[in-house]
């Protein structure tokens, strides 16, 4: 299992701390960081319009500035959104064949359909979001490999092209989807692309069931949409790692850890209660609500605070607007195999499950809420120093 950092260039109140100046320096540093500890790649999300939450509206910029500062640290889309209407993906293969380029070839494509904001802000339906996600992941490797260059489909139609510049890496760079749900694991594995998922206060066993699928897809996929098959699994979750629990809990990862899983309905545009059916490990969602945009902003209801798990119940508290401490935070999400706070064998024990269920790239998300950059730089460091040794050490790729 390798170690990766997963960034969504995230800081809470961030006008307040800096501004996004600070917050880009703060990065940086801790991509330097990230690669003197041994971590192998850094995934950079692109969302848009989401202030505090992420920053990362222009990730192919903000990878090449981490690129440049680093010389073995891979850099990864986790991943670029794929609605034509955001990213055209004849556009998209371009800038990522120059970021090929300019990175020395060590880029990693990861390809997303987006959700309910996003898809409001540029005017995308969810039918065409998953088709796009299907025709863009194909587009990218014959743009990548072809010369000359043709498209026909119902969807866009371009004569023979030359298409330049090609990947440094030969015959291009590993491609991903980003998913969360049984169907779309599925879909990545009969393409024969990587998936990269995430926890967040899910069940790790969850995650594992969906894995299966995806290994029994792409088991069968004789054909790939790439040049080859990229039969890996990674997945994000919270992971801050320090000296002791108590300094761990001192750190605010707890609650920024509750406040990333509060804000993403609102900051999405998607209903909460799919959240909740994740928290609880209802994740299948063709039994969920749809991820389609809210037609209304969310209301907080003060009298829906409590539920039959308790991890739930603190999300409607938190966004009932109560104020929770971080102890009592880690008290609730302490025994979540999906939360890695800790010391380091706390999340030492945390991270075997992940290994256990077949996982392949344990994402780490570290900069998130209030956290702060010398937090942030402690848990990069512990962990390079005793959880990427030991991993490696187990015979682990």
């Amino acid at each position: 299992m390798k170690f990766d950092i997963f960034t969504e260039i995230q800081k809470r109140e961030c006008e307040a701390q800096g501004g996004f100046g600070q917050l880009l320096k703060e990065s940086l540093e801790q991509a330097q960081a990230a690669e003197r500890a041994g971590f192998s790649c850094w995934w950079e999300v692109e969302h848009h319009c989401t202030p505090n939450f992420s920053y990362s509206s222009c990730p192919e910029l903000i990878l090449q500035a981490v690129a440049n500062v680093t010389s073995s640290l891979r850099v990864g889309h986790a991943g670029i959104l794929a609605p034509f209407a955001i990213n055209h993906p004849l556009r998209a293969a371009e800038r990522a064949a120059m970021l090929d380029q300019i990175t020395g070839g060590r880029l990693e494509v990861g390809l997303a359909k987006s959700g309910g904001k996003e898809w409001e802000t540029f005017n995308v339906s969810e039918a065409q979001a998953a088709e796009d996600l299907v025709e863009a992941t194909r587009l990218y490797t014959s743009a990548w490999t072809q010369t000359p260059f043709s498209w026909d489909s119902p969807r866009w139609q371009v004569g023979p092209r030359d298409v330049q510049p090609k990947p440094r890496q030969t015959p291009h760079p590993p491609l991903w989807h980003t998913c969360s749900s049984p169907p779309s694991f599925e879909r990545a594995g009969q393409l024969g692309v990587g998936v990269l998922g995430t926890t967040l206060f899910a069940p790790v066993e969850s995650f594992g069931e969906m894995l299966s699928g995806y290994r029994r897809a792409i088991e069968s996929c004789e054909v790939p949409v790439g040049r080859f098959k990229n039969n890996a699994a990674g997945v994000f979750t919270f992971v801050h790692v320090n000296r002791s629990v108590k300094a761990a809990v001192q750190s605010g990862a707890p609650r920024s850890a509750l406040w990333y899983v509060s804000s993403a309905p609102s900051v999405f545009n998607v209903p909460r209660e799919i959240f909740y059916r994740a928290i609880r490990g209802q994740t299948d969602p063709r039994s969920a609500p749809s991820t389609a945009a809210l037609d209304k902003a969310e209301v907080a209801d003060p009298t829906d605070t409590d539920d039959i798990n308790p991890v739930v119940a603190l999300m409607k508290r938190e966004f009932a607007g109560e104020e929770i401490s971080n102890e009592e935070v880690f008290e609730t999400l302490r025994d979540l195999d999906s939360v890695i706070i800790g010391d380091v064998e706390t999340c030492r024990r945390k991270m075997e499950r992940y290994r256990d269920v077949g996982v392949d790239r344990l994402m780490c998300l570290s900069q998130m809420g209030e956290v702060s950059h010398e937090d942030v730089l402690t848990s990069i460091a512990l962990t390079g120093e005793h959880l990427i040794p030991y991993f490696a050490q187990r015979g682990e790729k």
